[in-house]
């Protein structure tokens, strides 16, 4: 299958000032992801509130992404990780809005014993659309299914045909090169970690999915483009802007404070649902001046 390349953000769900859904700003992500070198978007995962949407509003979020994302963006769908039945009607709507791909967690409730199991959880979502490529998203903080990447790619080759990859959120750097070697690269390996890209590209990712590149993908594509011309040093240097970014993104609530990132690059996307807690509108103020401090409205995206 096709192999994704470069920067694929993780989109934020628009809500309004009542929490619902801002369907009409999906279009305005997507002209930011355009000007600024993004190409794809990773739909309804953590920075997407998936977890916190109906099974109606996911349906309404794939309607709308199929509508408005164009032939420049790709656009994968992140179904869910509970249930089995849901997921699957999902999966055969994302493929009838036309959607490039699909994806599910671990289940993190009732959790699979071993990677015989997930494999399987996998496949039976997989098989419902046949053709559809296919990513696991292993994030194991958030859903505790700490199982080898490595173990799950031998398990699921060729049992599960239309697998393309897996969106690897973990810093287990041994694990996804393994994963990023198995059958000479055949599996697409995209890098989840933002403030350790560079680590990800020196383990042979060429592909990346994260939350802030949403609002500082020129950042982000300066560090690959320097780690292309071997230019290592200067690398490094960007890539600890990153990291002075993220630090700012943790101390004012991390997946939270998110919106409010964007906010300041001048797109409102409301705020988090509960239970995870956006900041105040006084500290929204302080981590623009943090920012300021730190030069991000120099490498932030523009609207």
């Amino acid at each position: 299958m096709e192999k994704l390349n470069g920067l694929i953000a993780a989109p934020f769900t628009p809500m309004d000032d009542n929490g619902e859904l801002a369907l009409e700003k999906i279009e305005r992500l997507v002209s930011l992801y355009e000007k600024n070198g993004v190409a794809g978007s990773f739909i309804c995962g953590s920075t997407g509130e998936g977890v916190s949407l109906t099974f109606e509003e996911k349906r309404q979020v794939m309607e709308q992404w199929g509508k408005v994302k164009g032939d420049k963006v790709k656009a994968l769908f992140m179904l869910g990780g509970t249930c089995l039945k849901e997921m699957q009607h999902l999966a055969i709507h994302a493929k009838e809005c036309g959607l490039d791909g699909i994806s599910i967690l671990c289940p993190f409730y009732f959790k699979p014993a071993s990677e015989v199991q997930l494999v399987e959880f996998c496949r039976q979502v997989a098989d419902t659309v046949p053709g559809m490529p296919f990513y696991y998203y292993h994030i194991p903080a958030l859903t505790g299914g700490h199982f080898s990447m490595a173990r799950f790619l031998a398990l699921a080759d060729g049992k599960i045909p239309n697998l393309a990859g897996i969106k690897f959120t973990a810093p287990d750097i041994m694990d996804y090169h393994a994963c990023r070697m198995f059958k000479n690269g055949k599996y697409d390996m995209l890098w989840g970690i933002d403030e350790a890209l560079l680590s990800g590209l020196a383990a042979g990712a060429e592909g990346a999915v994260g939350s802030t590149y949403n609002y500082a993908a020129p950042l982000y594509n300066k560090i690959i483009k320097a780690f292309q011309n071997k230019d290592f040093p200067g690398a490094e240097r960007l890539q600890q802007s990153s990291v002075r970014m993220v630090e700012l993104l943790v101390k004012y609530g991390g997946t939270g404070a998110g919106k409010a990132f964007m906010k300041l690059i001048g797109l409102d996307c409301g705020q988090f649902r509960l239970p995870v807690s956006s900041p105040s509108a006084d500290k929204i103020r302080e981590l623009e001046r943090e920012l300021q401090e730190i030069g991000f409205f120099d490498f932030c995206s523009k609207i």
